[in-house]
């Protein structure tokens, strides 16, 4: 009988591919490195054909590993498909998640139809706080699960998936060509903020906080009247925004790394069942952005 391809190295596969970096994909299924290379290649024995090629510092596919990632990607999500279906479908009760809504407007519908399908018997309730918020509400006991955009002020994060991010304006006006760069950013503690400004200084750019605001619709809002310009990752752009590259002299942004955070406090089947529909869900969403580029 043929042998199968393994579902965890596949994992590892795509995780690579999305990084471009087997020392951050490492970061993100949580293995070593020498570990994911030993993974790489049973795979590349598998299937008697290389996947990966040197592009500078970078991991590159090669036109096998671009076959191969279109049916590594289905594989993984039948996979997690399969088990939720036969799930505990008896769970009953109530769990709390956490989510910025930096994110929420983007990721929670599909998991919340995923997860109210899988388990109508679970009241799940939501709270929007930024993600600095979020860590205390964990560490209070108020919520059993939170998404948030990991850091080194997140211990305990479980890095799930990575996004690019952007500088992003008005695809009807020019705030940033202005001398004094306009911005429209979170409060002092949010990540993004940290990251934006601390380019901007590294590049000697002159800028002007325009508005400070830890709600994203505001930011948003400044961006779409033309009066500001933000960082935001791939997953939050919005119709009527354009982003803004090097070619308009603005510096390259650290990715995005977004995680999930459970409760010290206690584990539960409840928790353990959304997070995994957590991820499925984003994961979901990662292919249809793929899909639309």
């Amino acid at each position: 009988m043929t042998a199968l391809l393994d579902v965890d190295h596949l994992r590892t596969f795509i995780a690579i591919a999305e990084t471009g970096s087997f020392t951050r994909a490492a970061d993100l299924v949580h293995k070593t490195q020498s570990a994911v290379s030993m993974q790489m290649k049973r795979l590349e024995e598998r299937i008697a054909k290389p996947i990966f090629e040197r592009d500078g510092r970078a991991s590159k596919l090669t036109e096998d590993g671009e076959r191969l990632l279109d049916y590594a990607r289905r594989i993984v999500k039948l996979n997690v498909e399969a088990l939720a279906a036969f799930g505990d479908e008896d769970l009953s009760g109530r769990v709390r998640l956490g989510v910025p809504d930096d994110y929420a407007d983007r990721y929670l519908p599909e998991i919340m139809a995923r997860f109210s399908r899988a388990y109508p018997g679970v009241e799940l309730s939501v709270i929007c706080e930024p993600s600095s918020e979020l860590m205390k509400l964990i560490e209070r006991d108020e919520i059993d699960l939170a998404i948030v955009t990991a850091t080194k002020s997140s211990p305990g994060a479980e890095t799930f998936r990575q996004e690019r991010l952007y500088w992003v304006g008005s695809s009807r006006h020019s705030a940033h060509a202005e001398e004094h760069i306009p911005l429209a950013l979170g409060r002092a503690s949010c990540a993004w903020r940290v990251a934006a400004i601390d380019r901007l200084d590294q590049a000697n750019r002159n800028y002007r906080l325009l508005y400070s605001s830890q709600n994203a619709g505001a930011l948003s809002a400044a961006v779409l009247a033309g009066l500001a310009i933000t960082v935001l990752p791939e997953s939050g752009l919005r119709p009527g925004m354009r982003v803004l590259t090097s070619a308009e002299g603005l510096p390259d942004l650290p990715p995005c790394r977004v995680g999930l955070v459970r409760n010290p406090h206690g584990s539960s089947a409840l928790t353990d069942a959304l997070a995994g529909h957590i991820v499925q869900s984003l994961d979901n969403l990662s292919e249809q952005a793929q899909a639309a580029e």
